[in-house]
């Protein structure tokens, strides 16, 4: 049995076929794309939580480092002055404040801020 295919016909299954190699190469490529993405952010992530620990030890910081406490989360840290405490967030790039940040910025500007001793006998 032998089947004869038009030149039309021929030229039509060898674009589908092209079509479908290419859908194909294109999944897997949006993949390995979408995971060297997802790397690069979590590598972002990382030297961002390192740079924060040093930040306070560069000439820059405007206050003195040793009365900086570092703290990692929800904020970087404390920095205890002779007149005032700061709570300090170090952001880089396009980061912005989380919404716990947020809300921990709001309480500070509206003076929900409060200083309690705990005894322990």
């Amino acid at each position: 049995m032998e089947i004869q295919l038009s030149l039309t016909e021929l030229l039509f299954i060898m674009i589908v076929i092209v079509l479908l190699v290419s859908l194909v190469f294109l999944y897997f490529f949006s993949k390995v794309i979408g995971t060297y993405k997802s790397q690069l952010r979590s590598q972002s992530v990382k030297f961002g939580q390192i740079s924060e620990q040093f930040i306070p030890l560069h000439n820059l910081f405007p206050w003195d480092s040793k009365q900086f406490r570092f703290l990692g989360s929800p904020i970087d840290g404390i920095q205890f002055e002779e007149d005032q405490i700061i709570l300090v967030e170090f952001k880089s790039g396009n980061s912005d404040l989380t919404t716990k940040q947020r809300k921990i910025r709001n309480l500070v500007q509206n003076g929900k801020v409060d200083f309690q001793v705990i005894k322990v006998k």
